[in-house]
């Protein structure tokens, strides 16, 4: 479930800016509330993430967080931690249990180029936040690029094991908001892990649904994560589906196609109607991506606008 952006990254965000949204085309708390007890009431859904976008744009976001842990399925969200110093105490009181916080970089300058932000500091703050409201796991959300940040990897790595925080490396995706996405800027999971191996030795440990395949770091220190959605894609144990701030339903973070739940919810349809429309848009999942392919078709959306 995804909300509004306020920053991510460059590559993710269109140079010129994002287009806010008036507020009545957002979904409500009470609706977003409804979709999800749909979910977990009907067909078994047993984890709800908060992202972006930026979730904390939205006011009073304690208040959809409480809804949602009344449901009972596993609740994470994922920020760019700029605000959560302020934030992080109150959502963990709301029933907030784990966090995802996105950081490409460690160091100023870059971080100034990827986000036009100077707030690397207020990033680690809140890191520091997380970790203090008891948060667990913290996990650090890192997109790599060749050439930009890859230089970084054993860095961060070090950095993730001293903190107590897990890092998952993140493939580059066709998603960015300037169309500047090439296979070449793709660093592809086995050269990370290769090159972390090389420092810290790892172990992998065993897969299962979740994105990121981790690996073990030998002396007990911790593990890494990398999502390798590119290079190994993991469509054929997916079990995801995304609803937009705006109310749209995308069966696969590429899909281009969306099934407009907003529009029933407003127009009086029932529960039925409602569950009919997402087996629909379930039932068409594709079987891959097919980012390798030629007829390969981006969305029409970028990442800051469907959600990280």
């Amino acid at each position: 479930m995804t909300d509004r952006c306020n920053f991510r990254c460059a590559y993710c965000m269109p140079e010129e800016g994002m287009v806010w949204r008036d507020r009545d085309e957002l979904l409500t708390f009470e609706e977003i509330e409804r979709l999800a007890r749909l979910f977990v009431g009907r067909y078994g859904v047993d984890s709800i993430r908060l992202t972006g976008g930026e979730p904390m744009v939205r006011a009073g976001l304690p208040i959809l967080v409480a809804k949602l842990a009344d449901l009972g399925a596993d609740l994470a969200l994922t920020t760019n931690g700029s605000t959560l110093r302020a934030h992080a105490a109150q959502l963990a009181d709301a029933g907030l249990r784990r966090i995802n916080i996105s950081l490409d970089t460690l160091r100023r300058d870059r971080f100034i180029e990827l986000t036009r932000r100077d707030e690397l500091h207020r990033v680690l703050d809140g890191i520091d936040a997380a970790l203090e409201a008891g948060l667990d796991p913290v996990k650090i959300n890192v997109v790599l690029m060749r050439g930009i940040n890859d230089d970084e990897v054993v860095e961060l790595a070090h950095w993730g094991r001293d903190l107590g925080v897990h890092v998952r490396f993140i493939e580059f995706m066709p998603l960015d908001g300037d169309d500047r996405w090439s296979r070449e800027i793709v660093v592809p999971q086995a050269e990370i892990i290769q090159r972390i191996d090389e420092v810290l030795p790892l172990e992998p440990i065993v897969r299962g649904h979740e994105p990121a395949e981790r690996f073990r770091y030998l002396d007990g220190g911790g593990d890494v994560g990398v999502i390798a959605s590119i290079t190994q894609p993991f469509c054929d144990t997916c079990d995801r589906v995304r609803l937009t701030a705006d109310g749209q339903l995308r069966a696969c973070l590429f899909a281009v196609e969306e099934t407009d739940l907003r529009v029933l919810l407003r127009g009086g349809a029932s529960d039925d109607e409602v569950a009919a429309a997402i087996e629909r848009t379930v039932s068409a999942k594709w079987a891959g991506h097919m980012i390798q392919r030629v007829d390969f078709i981006r969305p029409s959306r970028s990442m800051s606008e469907i959600g990280g």
